[in-house]
């Protein structure tokens, strides 16, 4: 099974990328865009300047809790600069989501309440809210990674979507908010709580 295949098994239809955009990414903008890939863990991230952004991680069942995943998070950390990524909302019937959040908390992950997050799938067409986790070296305020998020946004996930996908992905400014009065409660708080259900 190639890396594509195993990250295509694992994430849901509306989260992922064709592998024509992934490996339009890797050859386009390789100064950019990475692919970390062993015998049980697939890691596909993109460095800019300024920060880190996980697109996909996936770590084989057959080698969980050999600390593959923290691994992969420390060395990205070693770089400096702030991680970001974006997580699905917890789904009490869907324990893989609880399991992805432990993780993240545990790596010191921060759930950035302020950034609303909402992308229309151009597979199902459905909206897809998510979530932003990030972990930050030097404290940086929601408002700058709101912004990483943005260029990211721009420069990975629609790039040249209409030459890949026939149709655009909506603008960044429909689909990222800043808002400090955005109802939501901290990620991580829903979590405490599914482990006391």
């Amino acid at each position: 099974m190639d890396w594509y295949e195993k990250l295509n098994q694992y994430f849901p239809i509306e989260e992922m990328k064709s592998q024509a955009h992934m490996e339009m990414l890797l050859d386009e903008k390789a100064d950019v865009y990475h692919k970390d890939e062993g015998p049980y863990h697939v890691l596909m991230y993109a460095e800019f300047d300024t920060f880190i952004f996980i697109d996909y991680v996936w770590v084989s069942s057959k080698s969980r809790g050999q600390g593959i995943g923290h691994q992969l998070i420390e060395k990205l950390k070693m770089r400096n600069k702030p991680i970001i990524l974006e997580v699905e909302p917890l789904d009490y019937d869907d324990t893989d989501t609880a399991k992805r959040l432990h993780f993240y908390q545990r790596e010191g992950f921060t759930h950035a309440q302020s950034i609303g997050y909402n992308r229309r799938s151009l597979a199902t067409n459905e909206k897809t809210p998510m979530e932003i986790l990030y972990w930050s070296p030097a404290n940086d305020t929601e408002h700058v990674i709101y912004e990483q998020m943005k260029k990211m946004y721009e420069d990975i996930h629609t790039y040249k979507d209409r030459e890949l996908y026939g149709k655009s992905y909506q603008p960044v400014d429909e689909v990222l908010v800043f808002d400090k009065n955005r109802s939501t409660n901290n990620i991580f708080d829903h979590l405490k709580e599914a482990n006391q259900a």
